[in-house]
C-alpha cells in the first residue's frame, strides 16, 4: 500500500508540474498577451513554441492517466471516492486529447466538466475541513469557466487570458491538494479491510 501511495503521489506531482508548463510563457517569447489570450491558444498552429506546450500536455496527461489505478487502490471503498480517482484518469485522457486536438471547443468543454465532476465528488467524501476547501475550489472553477466564456467571446476579447490563467492556477492547486490528501490520509484501507467492509454492508 505504501508503494501505491508513493507511486500515486509521484505521478500526480509529475502531472501537476507538466500541467503548469504554461508558466514558461513568461520566459519564452510567445507573442501572446497573458491578459487577453487564453492559455489554450499557446498550443494552436502558428504559435512559435506550441510543440513545447503540447509535449508538456502529453507528459501531464500520461501521468494523470497512470495515477488512476493506484488512486483507486488507495481510495476508500465508496463509489464517491472511486469517482474522484476516475475523474483524475479522465482528466489525463482529456489533456492528451488537448495535445492532439489543440483548441478543440468540445475537448475544452469536457475538460471543464471533468474538473467540475472531480471537484464536486470531493464534497461527497472528504472530511469537513478539506470539504470546505473543495467547495471553494468548485465555486472558483465554475466562475472562471463562465468568465472565460464571456470575456473570450467575439466583441469582448479582453481579460479572458487573465481569467484563464487564474483558472489554471485553481486547477493546479486542487490537483496538488488531492496529492497532499493522498499523502496524509489516515487509515488507507488494505485489501483485507476492504473485503471486510464490503461484507459488512447490508
Amino acid at each position: 500500500m505504501r508503494a501505491a501511495r508513493l507511486f500515486a503521489v509521484t505521478l500526480i506531482s509529475v502531472g501537476v508540474l507538466a500541467y503548469s508548463s504554461w508558466l514558461l510563457e513568461f520566459v519564452l517569447s510567445t507573442g501572446l498577451s497573458p491578459v487577453d489570450t487564453p492559455v489554450w491558444r499557446l498550443t494552436v498552429g502558428g504559435q512559435p513554441y506550441r510543440e513545447v506546450f503540447r509535449i508538456a500536455q502529453v507528459v501531464a496527461g500520461t501521468a494523470f492517466v497512470l495515477s488512476g489505478p493506484p488512486l483507486v487502490r488507495l481510495a476508500p471503498v465508496h463509489w464517491t471516492a472511486r469517482l474522484t480517482a476516475a475523474s483524475v484518469a479522465l482528466l489525463g485522457v482529456l489533456v492528451l486529447a488537448e495535445a492532439i486536438f489543440p483548441g478543440n471547443a468540445g475537448v475544452l468543454l469536457v475538460t471543464n466538466l471533468a474538473f467540475v465532476l472531480g471537484t464536486g465528488s470531493l464534497l461527497l467524501w472528504w472530511p469537513s475541513g478539506w470539504r470546505a476547501f473543495a467547495a471553494t475550489g468548485l465555486v472558483l472553477i465554475v466562475l472562471t469557466w463562465v468568465g472565460v466564456l464571456v470575456l473570450d467571446s467575439p466583441g469582448v476579447g479582453h481579460f479572458g487570458g487573465l481569467l484563464s490563467r487564474i483558472q489554471m492556477i485553481v486547477r493546479v492547486v486542487l490537483l496538488a491538494a488531492g496529492g497532499c490528501y493522498v499523502i496524509r490520509a489516515p487509515g488507507t484501507m488494505s485489501v483485507s479491510a476492504r473485503v471486510r467492509a464490503l461484507r459488512a454492508r447490508p
